[in-house]
């Protein structure tokens, strides 16, 4: 039997779902990045850690990175999810782009595995793909 609470996420649809889950209803008055860990098997860690008050995009990765080394270094494996939340319409805006950037440099520099982040507003949730946000793997 599926726990509820650390659902399998095999795919982006899955993760999508989660986080829909996560973020229901709806509606947010402030900004905020949300981190989910999961598992080598794909099962989410009951633990969700959000940094509020995320309006401004940092310029440099490189403290997130090490970061995200510190916590793969004590628990190798794992790979990290990220949603970025706001107020307003699902309209992907150049804030959007930049943070989802700025997520994608970190794990990349911190060489841990990223799943793909995510975006909640007031209206929907939208995935952030490195295509769609002009960046490729190699960035």
């Amino acid at each position: 039997m599926t726990d509820p609470y650390r659902p399998f996420v095999h795919t982006q649809a899955d993760l999508e779902q989660v986080w829909r889950d996560l973020m229901h209803p709806l509606g947010f008055a402030d900004s905020s990045i949300w981190m989910l860990r999961l598992e080598p098997d794909g099962r989410a860690v009951p633990r969700l850690l959000e940094i509020a008050e995320a309006e401004l995009t940092p310029d440099d990765p490189e403290p997130f990175a090490a970061l995200l080394e510190d916590l793969d270094s004590a628990d190798p494996g794992h790979s990290y999810a990220f949603l970025r939340t706001r107020p307003g319409s699902s309209a992907v805006s150049a804030s959007d782009r930049a943070w989802a950037g700025f997520l994608y440099a970190a794990g990349r520099l911190g060489g841990v595995r990223l799943e793909v982040v995510h975006l909640a507003t007031d209206t929907d949730v939208v995935p952030l793909p490195l295509d769609e946000i002009g960046l490729s793997l190699s960035a």
